[in-house]
């Protein structure tokens, strides 16, 4: 039909914030295309991903030594992942467990990181790949 174009589906992301630290990239993720869901909690995005799957989940890797059957807050979220592997995971991470991450991203699949201070132009150049 002429003067109509084909709108393509937008693509989902789910933003979980639990500690910040880093500028609000919600209009960065919508100027970008994406239908965005923050929530504040590993518990929160869990329960989403029971009825959603998003193209790509960002979250903050936090390593903690108190943990007693794993070593942060990320393992229980890859483990949701883990059956949908067209589920992108972007992870912001602290430069000082730079080491503990890296051994984390051995056993998970992390599609990007980034380390902190995380900006919006590092984050917006990493997305540029899924668009």
């Amino acid at each position: 039909m002429r003067g109509e174009r084909l709108v393509s589906a937008q693509k989902s992301l789910l933003a979980i914030v639990e500690l910040g630290g880093y500028p609000n990239l919600v209009p960065l993720y919508q100027r970008l295309g994406f239908d965005v869901t923050v929530v504040t909690s590993q518990r929160k995005a869990r329960t989403w991903l029971k009825k959603h799957q998003p193209d790509l989940v960002v979250a903050e890797y936090n390593y903690q030594t108190d943990f007693r059957d794993r070593s942060s807050n990320l393992e229980t979220l890859t483990a949701v992942l883990q059956p949908r592997p067209e589920t992108k995971l972007l992870v912001f991470y602290p430069p000082q467990h730079q080491d503990v991450f890296d051994r984390f991203r051995q056993s998970h699949n992390v599609w990007k990181a980034i380390p902190f201070p995380v900006t919006e132009q590092a984050v917006n150049e990493a997305l540029s790949e899924l668009l």
